[in-house]
């Protein structure tokens, strides 16, 4: 993928994760059934690469010895996105974008990394479930992208798209 289709799924990537708080990571295990996990602590840098804190997730655990590679999938949730697409006919952006990767191992987090996760749960850094949820992030999953898909309704997609 080109540096510009990169910066256009960074910015849906960003818009999903704002409506919904998460996305959907799929790893398989060693009988080859599927798993989905949600993970509300991905962020994606500029080379095509990005991390994930990786507290909670057992299945990450059991199946990645196996299989390293998986797919996420970020879908934007959003009512007013969706009502207006509706309304119009049409989407103004792809609604969604699958990633394929291969996640490396389990690693503690920098301090920037800290500091992102940490900027993106501020506005709910007070309530009693954001303290249970995200007080003990220290580690996380590095994933490079190895190719993508996005997610379309072809009647609704603009022209070009």
């Amino acid at each position: 993928m080109n540096n510009q289709e990169w910066r256009h799924i960074r910015k849906v990537m960003e818009n999903t994760q704002k409506a919904a708080m998460h996305c959907s990571i799929a790893t398989v295990d060693a009988q080859l059934q599927p798993t989905i996990t949600p993970i509300g602590t991905l962020f994606l840098r500029e080379n095509q690469t990005g991390f994930f804190f990786d507290t909670y997730a057992e299945s990450f655990k059991e199946n990645l010895p196996q299989n390293k590679k998986a797919c996420i999938q970020a879908i934007n949730s959003s009512r007013l996105f969706w009502l207006k697409s509706l309304f119009k006919g049409e989407f103004s952006d792809y609604p969604g974008v699958r990633l394929y990767v291969e996640i490396g191992e389990l690693r503690p987090a920098t301090n920037e990394e800290l500091a992102q996760i940490a900027q993106r749960i501020q506005s709910l850094k007070w309530t009693k479930g954001s303290q249970l949820i995200w007080s003990d992030f220290t580690q996380v999953r590095d994933f490079s992208v190895q190719s993508f898909r996005w997610v379309k309704y072809p009647k609704m997609m603009p022209f070009g798209k």
